[in-house]
């Protein structure tokens, strides 16, 4: 761990991120370790989970490696309960995990379309609903992780699109529900943003890609991550309910 004078902007703070082990889920879990938060890293085993944790472990007190599955509402709520033992407290919920099972809403299947739902709807329903209570106690903050595709659609998304759209409903609700308690509850819906699959495109199909973003580029994950930590930190505190599209311009 790096020492200072100066308070970091979560110093204090306890902080549990899911879909930590890659692409947005570690830069997130990262960027808030950096500003000073003890982190439990979520991912779909311990083993997955313990470079994130280690890369956090040298910025902060500390940090978990955790493994669950999402869409398991009983393990989520013991996940949860010894976490927020381990990290004494919790003061910030971020829901990330997810996946993707593309295909034409006519060839896909319904095991394609239930296990995306239950992954990343009802995997960020579990979780909401096992940290809500602690999080009541801590004035806490949750940031759920959607897409912009929840916002706009698209071809051959169907079950993720569903999904993400339903994180944004849920996000909505939540923030209604827990705003007397003093949590916030709001969403980001990213658009293309540099991974392993971006990564793998052609230059004709990166080109095709690029057209369409205004500002021209793909993202990168650590500007979610930047975000996140925002909606996370003091400066977030009046901000609920909200979905914010960090697209470069896609779904003007």
């Amino acid at each position: 761990m790096t020492s200072s004078t100066t308070q970091l902007p979560l110093e204090g703070q306890a902080a549990l991120v899911t879909g930590a082990s890659r692409g947005i889920g570690r830069a997130i879990a990262i960027t808030l370790a950096s500003q000073g938060a003890r982190v439990a890293c979520v991912a779909t085993s311990v083993n997955s989970a313990e470079a994130s944790a280690a890369e956090c472990a040298a910025l902060t007190d500390g940090a978990l490696a955790l493994g669950v599955d999402v869409a398991d509402n009983a393990a989520v709520k013991s996940l949860v309960k010894d976490a927020v033992q381990q990290l004494g407290g919790l003061n910030i919920l971020v829901n990330n995990a997810g996946i993707t099972r593309d295909g034409i809403l006519l060839r896909m299947s319904e095991e394609d379309f239930d296990q995306v739902i239950a992954v990343n709807l009802k995997g960020a329903f579990n979780f909401v609903q096992a940290a809500a209570r602690p999080l009541m106690k801590s004035a806490g903050r949750i940031i759920n992780i959607s897409s912009v595709v929840g916002v706009t659609g698209n071809a051959g998304q169907a079950n993720y699109a569903a999904s993400k759209a339903g994180v944004i409903g849920l996000t909505k609700s939540v923030a209604k529900e827990l705003a007397g308690r003093k949590v916030t509850c709001n969403a980001i819906a990213p658009g293309f943003i540099e991974t392993d699959m971006t990564a793998a495109l052609s230059e004709d199909q990166r080109s095709a890609l690029l057209a369409g973003i205004p500002l021209g580029r793909i993202g990168i994950s650590a500007e979610i991550a930047a975000l996140t930590a925002f909606l996370a930190g003091p400066a977030g505190g009046y901000i609920t309910g909200q979905t914010l599209v960090v697209d470069g311009g896609l779904s003007l």
